[in-house]
């Protein structure tokens, strides 16, 4: 934006916000690269509050948190904003001022960072101005101003409190990082908690996560080759029990989805068993080295993909509809979606005992209810499983998508095909289904396009079956922040949404 304004002829500036978090991704390092190289009215706010969801992690933000780094830095910015204006006024002051600062720098550098440069940003070639109070408005609106008239790439370091107001948010910061709807009154932190409270008590049935963060656990028991990788997703993802009971085997990269990938992959070269736990939204940041470090080379790696499907309350950026399409495709790659906590489990088991690349996709909250077994069993890669008997139609569901199949199965009378793998495919049992039935129904949580029901149609048409097919799944839209519920029946995903679906077609076929 700031080097199209340039080119523009604009005199606009163009704001880039980013927390500290963030900064450990490599693309943060890639702008930084470029646009400190560049002639453009940039300026990048750096919202410092040492978490991201859990705590930072990595070599940065222990930068940033030095005590030397930061005291010096806030003299000489209290220095800056103090004096600029007379120091413009007085021949040869601003470049004696200049010296005095550089000289500081140098031995604040030499005491903190073996003679490096206290600034890491203004070697990118930034103007670095901070740290400063990010809840002292009046000064921080200064400040803002100030740059507003500063010309070429600038860097304002602003230190926050996660949460800060809002007390329940800065007790367990983690927890509050992100709330679906907050009281209409924030500040009446006792209702709030007591509502909140009786939110999240104890589901009577175990979340996928906690079934993935449990078998994590038995797994790792069971093999002391077992590593875990989070790109700091720690609490999202369930890691915090195998954080607590295998600390030497837990790897939390940070923000850097690209490095945990290919950091898997190292891992699984020298003969570990490397299990990435990330959501599907964040997979998609990481496909080249899913592609290129993994399953090109065929390393026994497996993604634990979480949030998979509709996720509600986090939002468009959230839903992982994507994953069932982007990794079918992917020579090496096993594909698995469980339909219940029980099948993930053995899903799990299943896809780490393969020597090769495997995801296992499942989504956010419960399901079933299914008991969930303690052991490791296994079941046959590539092979489905029929749940229900019936007539007629035949639906070929996938993961989260075969409960409401069986319930609309119930008052159709239809078959019910739990296919468990979307790649390799049970082929016998789909052209077996598609010989004995008059119609076929697919459905499945992620986008239509190139997604599991695509899979069937390609299976039917490479054996010459011309059947009546109906796919069920998300169109091509780009689905809204809500209750995850409605939003499946907004999307003809419920229950009563698909029957609704399919007597329609039926009655028109």
């Amino acid at each position: 934006m700031a080097a199209a304004d340039k080119l523009l002829g604009s005199d606009r500036r163009s704001v880039a916000i980013i927390g500290d978090g963030a900064m450990t991704a490599g693309q943060a390092f890639e702008a930084l690269n470029c646009a400190g190289d560049m002639d453009v009215n940039l300026l990048v706010i750096l919202n410092d509050n040492e978490m991201s969801i859990s705590p930072n992690v990595g070599a940065l933000p222990k930068y940033l948190a030095s005590n030397v780094v930061r005291d010096m830095r806030g003299v000489l910015s209290t220095i800056k904003a103090q004096s600029s204006k007379v120091l413009d006024k007085l021949p040869g002051a601003m470049e004696l001022a200049q010296k005095v600062e550089h000289k500081i720098k140098t031995l604040a550098g030499e005491a903190e960072h073996a003679k490096q440069s206290l600034s890491l940003f203004e070697n990118f070639g930034f103007r670095y101005t901070g740290p400063v109070d990010g809840h002292n408005v009046e000064h921080l609106v200064d400040v803002l101003k100030d740059l507003r008239g500063r010309k070429g790439p600038q860097l304002l370091h602003v230190i926050t409190k996660k949460g800060n107001g809002y007390k329940l948010a800065e007790n367990d910061p983690v927890k509050y990082h992100a709330v679906a709807n907050l009281p209409k009154d924030v500040s009446d932190d006792l209702k709030t908690a007591m509502s909140s409270e009786k939110e999240n008590k104890p589901a009577a049935k175990p979340t996928y996560t906690q079934v993935f963060g449990k078998w994590l656990c038995d797994q790792a028991a069971a093999d002391s080759r077992l590593a875990a990788i989070t790109p700091a997703m720690r609490e999202g993802s369930g890691l915090v029990e195998f954080e607590q009971q295998f600390p030497d085997r837990y790897f939390d990269v940070g923000i850097a989805e690209q490095h945990a990938v290919t950091f898997a992959g190292g891992l699984a070269c020298e003969g570990m068993k490397p299990v990435v736990a990330i959501y599907s939204t964040f997979l998609q940041r990481a496909y080249d080295q899913l592609v290129h470090d993994i399953a090109l080379q065929n390393l026994p790696v497996l993604f634990a993909v979480d949030r998979a499907g509709i996720v509600g309350a986090d939002g468009p950026t959230h839903a992982g509809l994507y994953d069932l399409s982007f990794l079918r495709c992917v020579p090496n790659m096993i594909v698995a979606a469980p339909s219940d906590e029980n099948e993930c489990r053995l899903l799990l088991s299943t896809c780490y005992q393969a020597d090769a690349p495997a995801a296992v996709r499942y989504p956010r909250g419960t399901g079933t209810g299914s008991p969930v077994s303690d052991d490791l069993e296994t079941v046959a890669i590539g092979k489905g499983i029929v749940r229900r008997q019936g007539e007629k139609t035949a639906f070929i569901a996938f993961g989260s998508m075969v409960a409401p199949a069986l319930a609309v199965a119930e008052k159709l009378n239809a078959t019910v095909a739990d296919m468990r793998f979307v790649k390799p495919i049970d082929e016998e049992l789909i052209v077996r289904l598609a010989q004995s039935h008059d119609y076929i129904v697919t459905a499945e949580e992620n986008a239509e396009q190139g997604g599991a029901g695509s899979a069937v149609l390609e299976v039917l048409a490479k054996h010459g079956i011309c059947k009546p097919v109906l796919l069920l799944g998300v169109a091509d839209t780009v689905t809204e922040h809500g209750d995850p519920k409605k939003l499946l029946d907004d999307l003809g995903l419920s229950a009563d949404a698909m029957e609704k679906r399919i007597r329609g077609w039926l009655s028109a076929a």
